[in-house]
């Protein structure tokens, strides 16, 4: 069985917000793969949108034998039993629970309307490169 490292960037700014990124963390390695990095919590600006909530954000790096698409679906279950209820669409983005998305899948480039990897707006979030870069050693 071969296995890939998956790059996952998480976030949340309502409700208890580390234990979320902490549960998802949990849920991942159980339904996703190993987890065998982990970057600190990074609270950020919300991005994209107006909100008086702070954001929490990390990256977790895991080993899978899932397939981008079967990773796809389990971090969107785990969205939806951490109480992510709906999805950003056409760059409307709102406060949520839970935010879990592929920025990196080996080195691979996936180009489908509902899966892009890499993620495609990864470069401009610092939210995101920030964690990455610390997981990656740079």
């Amino acid at each position: 069985m071969a296995f890939h490292d998956v790059y996952l960037g998480l976030g949340a700014n309502i409700g208890d917000r580390a234990k979320t990124l902490a549960a998802a963390t949990d849920r991942i390695g159980e339904l996703v793969g190993e987890v065998v990095g982990r970057s600190a919590l990074y609270e950020t600006e919300p991005w994209g949108f107006e909100s008086d909530h702070m954001f929490v954000n990390s990256v977790v790096h895991c080993r899978t034998a899932l397939s981008p698409r079967q990773v796809l679906e389990q971090t969107q279950l785990i969205e939806r039993e951490l109480g992510r209820r709906r999805k950003s669409v056409g760059g409307c983005y709102a406060d949520r629970p839970i935010d879990i998305d592929i920025l990196l899948y080996d080195d691979i480039t996936v180009d489908e309307p509902d899966l892009k990897i890499p993620h495609p707006l990864m470069h401009e979030r610092d939210f995101v490169m920030m964690p990455l870069n610390e997981i990656l050693g740079r």
